[in-house]
């Protein structure tokens, strides 16, 4: 699959590279060696997440708690879980909303198939979360992808997924309202805080 590759330390090498699949992450996080860590696996690559400030925090809160209030036993809400999109990506949204399972999905992690809805929070993730995840939550079939993005107020939400790109990107304001099938209407004045 092969997301992206970025060599910046030597950029007149073509050098080749090993992809870690979804099994050699599991096994690596096993051993211990990511557990002082904020990982994930995207395209084959570990990449290191940045660290969670207050009003990121404090976003992800408040949509989690808009989200249990308005779906209730219809969904589960996944805060800042792992997804397996494929053999070489496993990404941790900030939140998703997952199809019913009565375990909880303790035998395996929720798939693709499994997600109805996810959710990145953004400040300096930005570039990361439109120009890695758009495509990556795409090309999966994930119905729909919101990118809460902090430095300009603007909630992003991305719909009808199609080879590895979504057809629609509609944007949300302070004051305005979102009406979804999942989760009803919106105000998103309760998440853009």
């Amino acid at each position: 699959m092969g997301i992206f590759v970025v060599m910046t330390k030597y950029p007149n090498l073509e050098l080749s590279y090993h992809q870690w699949t979804v099994s050699d992450y599991h096994k690596l996080a096993e051993t211990g060696l990511l557990s002082e860590k904020r990982v994930e696996l995207i395209g084959g690559e570990i990449i290191d997440m940045s660290p969670v400030g207050k009003l990121h925090a404090a976003t992800v809160k408040a949509i989690a708690k808009l989200f249990w209030g308005k779906i209730g036993d219809r969904a589960i809400v996944s805060v800042q879980d792992p997804i397996t999109l494929n053999n070489f990506s496993e990404p941790e949204p900030d939140l998703a909303i997952l199809k019913p399972n009565d375990s909880f999905y303790a035998d395996q992690l929720p798939s693709a198939s499994d997600v109805l809805l996810v959710v990145e929070v953004a400040d300096t993730t930005l570039a990361k979360d439109r120009q890695v995840k758009i495509p990556l939550y795409a090309e999966a079939g994930i119905p729909e992808y919101w990118i809460i993005n902090l430095n300009e107020a603007v909630l992003e939400r991305y719909t009808e997924a199609r080879s590895g790109e979504y057809a629609l990107r509609r944007l949300y304001r302070k004051g305005d309202t979102l009406s979804s099938e999942l989760v009803g209407e919106v105000q998103v004045d309760a998440i853009l805080l």
